[in-house]
């Protein structure tokens, strides 16, 4: 297959994590190996940057910036949530792409990002713009379709189960039988980050906290709630629980919102779990409770990265370009694969983007005990390999040293446009 030349493009999406960074690293440095990648341009702020054409020069970076995105949290291009709304949005980024002589364009986004992708893909085929569209998952709460694992995850849980057992500590010390410490993280509606808290537990003790993890794909029941509090809280001095910020009721309604608002996805800001249950173990036990919530913490966590997760975010990048100048693929989305049943080897693969559902991946039932408040070992089979190694920051100072474009822009030459 001969080589299609032009310019390329990367840009960010949704939420970010601890190693988005990473994948962008990768697409960076195998676009550079590729001599039919003519320049290498970064779209600011997702496809906000694409329709208002900002975009950077990314091949006038410094290696050590590139080198230092993989240990950098955040996302160094900018993010957005932004769905396109109207026909005219599509047709503004191919325009964008045609002057620009865009030929690859790589998304690091999540599920919703995808679904855009497959638009614009489908836009570009039949204007017969011959050009390579390629996704690249990237999510904290590990709810994407096709792909074994998203890139975030490890991370995520392994900043969380490090909390779990760090709080362990502090509470053991002031818990007399009275004492309820309670931690909120994210996921939406999905269980997965907080399911990631039972890596905590030390093998062969069951009663290692987190004592009671509470998950979306449970339905909460407030009397056996407190039932389970105080079952744990006759065993033990201190009862630990780990609650995602996406509990619902048997009726399927939030136990608790922070906004009634939605983004551009149609996502409403949820929060408020971890109060809820404080304030229901205050009133209905009367005992000591305290809550805390990891939310951007937790996915910005550097620190704490896991160096799979690292590894494989920069492989995904990567492979995003192989598959796209090697191979000539477009419309399809990177995926993350276990080569081997008995032992963990990840390799990349890739899925049609309109193979992506937009829904969530839900945390499998048979993961999940009959209790309703703990995970089995497959879940920790699962999980455990992804939190695996310890990521080397630079330090400037006392404090980790990340990287900051210096962003060189590229010229515009299209009308602004309205978004």
């Amino acid at each position: 297959m001969s080589e299609l030349e032009g310019n390329c493009l990367v840009c960010q999406s949704g939420g970010p994590t601890a190693v988005i960074n990473a994948s962008l690293a990768g697409v960076i440095e195998e676009a550079l190996n590729h001599e039919c990648i003519e320049e290498i341009y970064g779209g600011l702020n997702g496809v906000i940057g694409v329709l208002s054409e900002d975009m950077i020069d990314l091949a006038a970076e410094s290696q050590q910036t590139i080198r230092l995105l993989k240990s950098t949290p955040g996302s160094a291009l900018g993010t957005c949530r932004y769905a396109f709304k109207k026909e005219e949005d599509l047709e503004r980024a191919l325009e964008v792409f045609k002057a620009h002589d865009i030929r690859y364009f790589f998304y690091i986004g999540d599920s919703e990002s995808m679904a855009m992708l497959d638009q614009l893909d489908a836009l570009a085929k039949a204007q017969d713009y011959e050009m390579r569209i390629i996704g690249i998952p990237k999510t904290i709460n590990n709810d994407i379709s096709g792909t074994d694992h998203c890139p975030g995850y490890g991370s995520v849980i392994k900043h969380v189960a490090t909390t779990v057992r760090e709080m362990a500590c502090d509470n053991e010390s002031i818990g007399e039988g009275d004492y309820v410490s309670i931690l909120e993280v994210q996921g939406r509606n999905t269980g997965w980050i907080a399911a990631g808290a039972a890596l905590a537990k030390r093998r062969d003790h069951p009663h290692d906290p987190p004592h009671l993890i509470l998950i979306p794909e449970v339905a909460f029941d407030a009397e056996k709630f407190v039932a389970d509090v105080q079952k744990v809280l006759a065993r033990e001095k201190y009862c630990l629980i780990v609650t995602g910020e996406g509990l619902v009721d048997a009726d399927g309604n939030y136990v608790a919102l922070t906004s009634t608002s939605t983004d551009a996805f149609g996502h409403v800001q949820l929060g408020g779990t971890g109060e809820f249950l404080r304030n229901l173990v205050e009133t209905r036990l009367g005992v000591s409770a305290r809550s805390s919530k990891l939310g951007v913490s937790a996915r910005a966590a550097a620190h704490g990265a896991s160096q799979t997760d690292t590894d494989e975010a920069y492989l995904a990048g990567s492979a995003a370009v192989t598959q796209a100048v090697e191979n000539g693929k477009s419309g399809k989305m990177i995926t993350l694969q276990r080569a081997e049943a008995d032992s963990y080897k990840c390799e990349t693969g890739w899925v049609d983007l309109s193979d992506v559902p937009t829904g969530s991946k839900q945390l499998p039932a048979d993961w999940i005990n009959d209790d309703g408040i703990s995970v089995n070992f497959p879940f920790v089979k699962y999980a455990t390999p992804l939190i695996q190694g310890e990521v080397t920051l630079t330090w400037e100072n006392g404090l980790p040293n990340f990287a900051k474009f210096k962003g060189a822009s590229i010229d515009k030459v299209l009308p602004a446009y309205e978004i």
